[in-house]
C-alpha cells in the first residue's frame, strides 16, 4: 500500500467507528441483527471501485455483502477475507463511554464491536478497496465477505450463503477472526493463529413437576426447586482435561518456561493451575483443555402463587475435538446423576468441532507477511473456544484461519476480556497492522 500510517488510521478508524454506530445488534431474534444498514455503509464505501457488488438477504434487514477482485488464472487460488457486521447486545451501565458512540479517545476507538470483530471488517474493506483502486490484476480471485448474523447461528449469514449462493462465496483459503494478539516471549512476539473451534451442544434440559397452590409448599413437586439443583450441578461439574494437538502446538510454540509448560501440558494439573493464572489466560486454558457446560437461560413457571409443573434450562455446551453427541450425553448423566430421570434434554444446535492444519501454503503466507510487519514474530495454532464461521467454510473444503494483527498497546489478557465484554476498543496501530496485513496477504498469496 502507498498509503502512509496516518493516512490508513484515519481511514480505517472512520469505517470503524460508522459500523459500530450503526447498532447491529443480533440478540438472536430473526428481527434484530439489521446488517442491512452496514451493508448500505461497505457498499457506498466500496462503490467508487467500479467492481460489481453482490448484495444478499436470507430474509429482510439480515443483508451480506460480497466484492470480488477476479483473478486471471481459474486454476489459482480463491482467497476470501471474511467480516461480520452483527454484534452482540451491550449494557451501556457497565460500559465508561456509550457503547454504540464510536468515540476515538486517547488513540483507541470505543464500541461494541471494536474487537468482535468490526476491526477486522472495516480493516479488511479499506485494504480490499485500495488494492481494487490500483488496478490490482492477480492470478487468483480475491473476495470481500461483510457477513450477516455469525453472532448467532450462521443461518442469515454463512450458512444461507454457502447452501443457496455458493459461487459467491466458494474459496480455497478463507480469514476471518481473531488470531494476532501479541504474546511477548524471550524467542520474540508469538501470534495465534485459529486452526480449529470448539463444537457446540446447545441444549434444553426441561423438567418436569407437578403444579399446586404455592400457599402449601410442603413436599410439593416444585419444578423450578429441581431446575435449580440441576444448575447447581452443572456450575459445579468437573469434566476431564484434554491436551489435544492443537493446545500442545500452543504450549510448545509460546513457550511459557519450563514450569509454566509442565502444568500447561499435565491433564492431572492443568485445571489446577488455572486458579493461579492471570483471568484472561485462565478462561481460554480452561476453556481450551475441558468440555463446558455453562447454563444461561431459564424459562419456568405461571404465576406467583402456582407451584411450576415445568421449567426449562437452556445450557450453553462447547466440546472438543473428537467429542460427540453421545458423549456430551454421557457427561449430562454423569453431572446430574439421579436427576436424570425427571428431565428432558433437548439439543437444539448440535456441532461438531472443525479445523484446518497447520501446514498449508495460506499459513506459509501468513508467517511471511506478518514476520515483516511484526519484526521477530512467529505463528502459533490455537484453538478458539467460541465458534466463527469458519465453521461452514471447513466443511465446505475450505482451509480456513482466524487472524488479523494487534499491537502490544492492550494484553492479550485485555483483549480476551473484551470479547462480549465491556469497554471494548481497538487502538489505531492494531488498524494499521491489520490493514497492511490484509494487503501484502492478498499480494503473497494471489500475485
Amino acid at each position: 500500500m502507498t498509503a502512509t500510517d496516518t493516512e490508513i488510521a484515519n481511514e480505517s478508524a472512520d469505517l470503524l467507528a460508522q459500523l459500530i454506530r450503526n447498532e447491529c445488534v443480533n440478540d438472536g431474534t430473526p428481527e434484530s441483527g439489521h446488517e442491512s444498514r452496514s451493508a448500505d455503509l461497505l457498499a457506498q464505501y466500496l462503490g467508487d471501485t467500479g467492481l460489481d457488488l453482490e448484495r444478499y438477504a436470507a430474509r429482510p434487514g439480515r443483508e451480506n455483502l460480497v466484492a470480488r477482485i477476479e483473478g486471471s488464472d481459474p486454476s489459482a487460488p480463491t482467497l476470501l477475507l471474511m467480516g461480520h457486521t452483527d454484534v452482540v447486545p451491550a449494557n451501556p451501565d457497565g460500559w465508561r463511554r456509550d457503547p454504540f458512540g464510536g468515540e476515538l479517545v486517547d488513540g483507541e476507538i470505543w464500541g461494541r464491536g471494536a474487537v468482535d470483530m468490526l476491526n477486522l471488517t472495516a480493516t479488511m474493506a479499506v485494504a480490499f478497496r485500495a488494492l481494487a483502486r490500483s488496478r490490482f490484476t492477480p492470478r487468483g480471485t480475491l473476495v470481500y465477505l461483510a457477513v450477516a448474523d455469525e453472532e448467532n447461528l450462521g443461518t442469515w449469514g454463512a450458512e444461507h450463503l454457502l447452501v443457496r449462493e455458493n459461487d459467491s462465496v466458494a474459496a480455497d483459503y478463507v480469514v476471518t477472526e481473531a488470531g494476532g494478539f501479541q504474546m511477548p516471549t524471550a524467542r520474540g512476539p508469538r501470534l495465534p493463529v485459529i486452526v480449529g473451534e470448539k463444537g457446540s451442544y446447545w441444549c434444553r434440559i426441561t423438567v418436569r413437576g407437578t403444579p399446586g397452590h404455592a400457599s402449601q409448599p410442603f413436599r410439593t413437586d416444585n419444578a423450578l426447586v429441581t431446575a435449580a439443583e440441576i444448575v447447581k450441578r452443572l456450575a459445579e461439574y468437573r469434566p476431564p482435561t484434554q491436551i489435544h494437538d492443537t493446545w500442545r502446538g500452543f504450549i510448545e510454540g509460546v513457550d511459557f518456561g519450563p514450569e509454566w509448560n509442565a502444568q500447561l501440558l499435565d491433564e492431572a494439573r492443568l485445571a489446577q493451575f488455572c486458579e493461579e493464572l492471570p483471568i484472561g489466560l485462565a478462561r481460554q486454558a480452561h476453556a481450551c483443555t475441558h468440555t463446558t457446560f455453562a447454563p444461561t437461560v431459564i424459562h419456568g413457571g405461571t404465576k406467583t402463587n402456582v407451584i411450576p409443573d415445568s421449567v426449562a434450562v437452556e445450557v450453553d455446551i462447547r466440546t472438543l475435538p473428537g467429542q460427540r453427541g453421545i458423549d456430551i450425553r454421557a457427561m449430562l448423566e454423569d453431572a446430574l446423576g439421579d436427576l436424570m430421570s425427571c428431565t428432558e434434554i433437548t439439543p437444539f444446535d448440535e456441532n461438531e468441532s472443525t479445523s484446518s492444519p497447520a501446514d498449508t501454503p495460506l499459513w506459509d503466507a501468513m508467517g511471511r507477511v506478518s514476520s515483516r510487519l511484526v519484526e521477530g514474530s512467529a505463528l502459533v495454532p490455537f484453538l478458539t473456544v467460541g465458534a466463527t464461521d469458519a465453521r461452514f467454510f471447513r466443511r465446505s473444503g475450505s482451509v480456513a484461519y482466524g487472524f488479523g494483527l494487534f499491537s502490544r498497546k492492550l494484553s492479550f489478557d485485555d483483549y480476551a476480556s473484551m470479547f462480549h465484554g465491556n469497554d471494548e476498543r481497538v487502538d489505531l496501530e492494531s488498524l494499521v497492522l491489520s490493514t497492511r496485513l490484509w494487503d501484502a496477504l492478498a499480494r503473497d498469496v494471489l500475485a
